[in-house]
């Protein structure tokens, strides 16, 4: 008798030990953080990577790749994913990998130097764009390609000062992207000196969305003349989307999501 209860004991003992373990809190893993040295910008930086379900090694399917500026995990990069994940999820996109480029100082890296003398008192980190871009074209960009599964589709996303710099790369390295989704971009700095300049532009087609909020007449303006310009090349299909209803602090994600849908038409049925 005594046997039997230690054995009932034991028994229940390891059911209950079995239901424990499977109570227990697991990861809930979104992709993949990298730590990447960058000789061109002297430091190393966080890259965070988003895979389309059912990515392998093993498999040879090859993925567009979006590469996100401000794409720390307490930034963008989790959202963004989200709406990717979605539009995969609803075939109203090719799966995608997304690449998101974790900040140190965007202020430095987004912005070219400028002129005006208060910018350079109040913000002495600015003016870094160039080797910033070096680090993308000749660092990260290679990598990418080396270590993933890639196609030749990369789209850029960048809001604000990363709008900046996602016009300055169109103006002088179109190349760089295929696709480009600009919101809300600070074309105000430098006294809009970037619009003034002559664009170096690809002979490659390419898809440009750019977008704004209610933000006031300089960034509103801006951003038209932005597309005006783009819209004098004939290989750029330029969109333009407006959101009166929101402002610089809510459009990235609606923004993205239009972008998207714009970016990526219903395939008409034979």
């Amino acid at each position: 008798m005594k046997q039997l209860y230690l054995l009932s004991f034991f028994l229940f003992s390891i059911a209950l030990h079995a239901q424990n373990s499977s109570l227990a809190p697991k990861p809930f893993v979104l992709g993949q953080t990298i730590e990447l040295e960058s000789s061109q910008l002297k430091e190393k930086r966080i890259i965070n990577i988003y895979l389309p379900e059912g990515y392998s090694n093993e498999d040879t399917t090859r993925y567009p790749v979006m590469y996100l500026l401000d794409g720390s995990a307490n930034e963008d990069f989790v959202h963004i994913c989200g709406i990717v994940q979605f539009f995969t999820m609803m075939q109203m996109m090719p799966p995608s990998i997304v690449v998101g480029i974790a900040n140190v100082d965007r202020r430095r890296d987004f912005t070219f130097p400028t002129t005006i003398a208060k910018d350079k008192k109040d913000f002495p980190t600015t003016g870094g764009s160039q080797k910033f871009l070096g680090f993308i074209e000749k660092e990260l960009q290679p990598f990418i390609s080396k270590s993933y599964r890639t196609n030749s589709s990369k789209t850029l996303i960048g809001q604000s000062l990363g709008g900046l710099l996602a016009t300055e790369i169109v103006f002088k390295k179109p190349d760089l992207f295929t696709q480009y989704i600009i919101v809300s971009p600070s074309l105000w700095w430098d006294k809009e000196s970037l619009l003034a300049i002559k664009p170096i532009f690809s002979a490659s087609p390419m898809d440009i969305y750019v977008a704004v909020g209610k933000e006031g007449p300089i960034m509103e303006g801006d951003a038209k003349n932005l597309v005006e310009v783009l819209q004098k090349n004939k290989n750029i299909k330029v969109s333009f989307g407006y959101f009166p209803d929101l402002n610089h602090a809510t459009i990235l994600h609606q923004a993205v999501y239009k972008a998207l849908e714009v970016l990526n038409p219903p395939k008409k049925s034979k």
